[in-house]
């Protein structure tokens, strides 16, 4: 069974950072790759960062260039999300979702596996 486990999330001031975690199972996670995204009720879903767990390239965002950092750790079956100058509009829920490496092009569109969101509030 595929089981995507976000965490991390959190109330934060602006200007504040916040580190979220992934943590995969019942999937090769060297053959996927993984993604974050976030929605705010009544707007479309994002694509904030995400990663070929394979060869460790990442897309981030326009909003978020700069500010966040996707990584993982193929030993932990683990992806992060570092995420530093938060603002308000990054106040979100995140979720965790992964996608077979050989269907990944960009950072958006379906992808297969979807785990529960975190919340992500920033105060101004």
């Amino acid at each position: 069974e595929v089981q995507l486990q976000a965490s991390g999330g959190g109330l934060v001031q602006a200007g504040g950072s916040l580190r979220l975690s992934c943590a995969a199972s019942g999937f090769t996670f060297d053959d996927y790759a993984i993604g974050w995204f976030r929605q705010v009720p009544g707007k479309e879903r994002e694509g904030v960062s995400c990663i070929r767990n394979s060869d460790s390239s990442t897309n981030y965002a326009d909003s978020v260039k700069g500010r966040f950092t996707i990584s993982s750790d193929n030993a932990k079956n683990t992806a992060y999300l570092q995420m530093n100058s938060l603002k308000p509009e990054d106040t979100a829920v995140y979720y965790c979702t992964a996608l077979p490496a050989p269907h990944y092009y960009r950072c958006s569109g379906y992808w297969t596996y979807w785990g529960q969101g975190t919340l992500v509030t920033v105060s101004s």
